[in-house]
């Protein structure tokens, strides 16, 4: 039977805080030693969509590939690393390359991707005009304040001729770093989180895929600039602590990652929203 977690942002914060997730906990010793693969896989994961897959694999796959599968959904984007790195998940399925890379240098983790499932394409969405440029001179956009994913935004405006990057701009790139910007435009620094819900009150703004999603908006069709999936390093992948690679309970999911009954899921679920990356 599914087991899933919903994770409140006040538990979050306060797991972030301490890195105790005590909260959230899987029930597991995080002084266990990292060789036990006993017992079910916990996997960390956002709702939209890396939950959904898992709990796909979970009622159709799991089972017939021997992989006993515990999902706990996550809202944000520091709990699922902090808790794969103290033992209190076994893996997490929710981020890219960039941000990992970001993300363990800044707080010393040692998390490794293991397989790259799929892309959700960031992308610039409005309550105001029908398109990008129709965004009117002093318009203020939200942006994501995590390093990676504002750079990602800045880059994604920058492709589109809203603004121009400084020579050398690169993944933590901030507003700062803008060279040229025609339209005087405002940003304002946001959660990733809270992107969607911004868009009554700021002209528009960039939202990660999965916030999107989870938020009612249909990013093939809503989105008014979309990222390109061509050479896109932002692929999403299952990522656990260095040294439980290979977990044969991880190696079992990975395959059900990539597998065609993921594929096809993935592409009838998202209509192009997400894109597998297998």
């Amino acid at each position: 039977m599914r087991n899933t977690a919903k994770i409140t942002t006040a538990v979050l914060v306060a797991g972030a805080l301490t890195l105790g997730l005590s909260a959230c906990g899987s029930g597991k010793d995080s002084s266990s030693s990292s060789s036990d693969y006993s017992g079910p896989l916990v996997v960390a994961a956002s709702p939209v969509p890396h939950a959904e897959i898992l709990n796909f694999i979970e009622k159709n796959l799991a089972k017939k590939a021997g992989l006993d599968l515990e999902v706990k959904e996550f809202q944000d984007y520091i709990v699922p690393n902090t808790a794969t790195e103290d033992g209190s998940v076994d893996a997490n399925y929710f981020q890219n390359q960039p941000y990992l890379d970001d993300f363990n240098k800044k707080r010393g983790t040692h998390i490794v991707p293991v397989v790259t499932v799929h892309l959700e394409p960031l992308g610039l969405y409005s309550h105001k005009v029908k398109s990008a440029d129709a965004l009117k001179s002093g318009a203020t956009v939200a942006v994501p304040n995590d390093a990676v994913n504002e750079a990602r935004a800045l880059k994604l405006l920058a492709s589109k001729g809203l603004i121009t990057l400084k020579d050398g701009a690169g993944s933590e790139a901030t507003p700062r770093d803008i060279s040229k910007n025609p339209k005087n435009l405002k940003f304002k620094e946001l959660e990733a989180a809270q992107t969607p819900r911004s868009l009554e009150d700021v002209d528009a703004a960039v939202i990660n895929g999965n916030y999107a999603i989870s938020s009612g908006l249909k990013p093939a069709k809503d989105a008014l600039v979309l990222e390109s999936a061509t050479n896109n390093p932002y692929g999403n992948f299952l990522a656990v602590k260095k040294g439980n690679e290979n977990d044969p309970r991880v190696k079992k999911l990975a395959k059900l990652l990539t597998s065609p009954e993921v594929k096809k899921f993935i592409e009838d679920k998202y209509a192009g929203s997400v894109i597998p990356s297998f």
